[in-house]
């Protein structure tokens, strides 16, 4: 399948492949050059990043010392995705936006070839993130580049019978996945911002950012593997 991007693009980069046991130097180097090339050829990026293992070490270690809230718990997350947001930022140089997008209301207009986010407050993952910056900038879509390489019908980790799909209607995704934002959840896209999305007509393209030939014939309109939910 193919989708046409137009000239901003909106990308929720997962803290998963950014961050999965340490940092992966490698993978973020790869996708510095790809996204560069992009800008070259005139395009703008919004890349808002998730917490990854960083966010789930500290999230480990406070349960083991005390009885947290889901609102510290998401705090010591979205402390994490700025750490990460930082490091984005820092080697993005020149070309990107001097302020880490930390507050929904920040970002008007994209000023810069690359704006970086990170979390923003409790019960908002950096999915709602993504989808709010999208919405607010009048972009129809926002790429969500994390590990699954599809949404499926159910875990394919666990179950070799699971049926990815290339096309989902918000409904059908949202009987996928839980109702309810938990701080640490996974899923292609939480329940917060795939309420948000529908709520607001955006689309949601489901991609392995892991796979950098895939996400750049898909960033040039070619033929690409994923799913969309609309």
């Amino acid at each position: 399948m193919t989708y046409p991007f137009g000239k901003r693009i909106v990308i929720a980069l997962g803290g998963s492949i950014v961050f999965p046991s340490e940092i992966d130097v490698v993978f973020i180097k790869k996708f510095k050059r790809l996204i560069e090339e992009q800008v070259g050829l005139g395009k703008q990026f919004v890349i808002v990043v998730g917490g990854g293992y960083l966010s789930r070490l500290y999230q480990k270690a406070s349960r083991e010392v005390a009885n947290l809230s889901d609102r510290d718990k998401d705090w010591i997350g979205i402390h994490a995705t700025r750490t990460n947001a930082q490091l984005l930022h820092a080697v993005f140089g020149k070309l990107a936006e001097p302020i880490v997008f930390d507050k929904r209301g920040k970002l008007k207009r994209l000023r810069y070839p690359i704006t970086i986010g990170s979390g923003w407050q409790p019960g908002w993952s950096t999915d709602f993130v993504t989808s709010a910056i999208a919405g607010d900038l009048g972009i129809g879509e926002f790429v969500v580049a994390g590990k699954p390489d599809h949404v499926y019908n159910k875990d394919p980790h666990k179950y070799k019978n699971a049926e990815a799909f290339e096309h989902l209607t918000w409904k059908e995704y949202r009987r996928l996945v839980p109702a309810k934002w938990v701080p640490g959840a996974s899923a292609p896209v939480d329940p917060v911002g795939a309420r948000f999305a529908e709520k607001k007509k955006l689309k949601a393209i489901v991609i392995d950012g892991r796979k950098l030939g895939n996400f750049n014939r898909m960033l040039e309109g070619q033929s690409f593997e994923g799913t969309i939910i609309e």
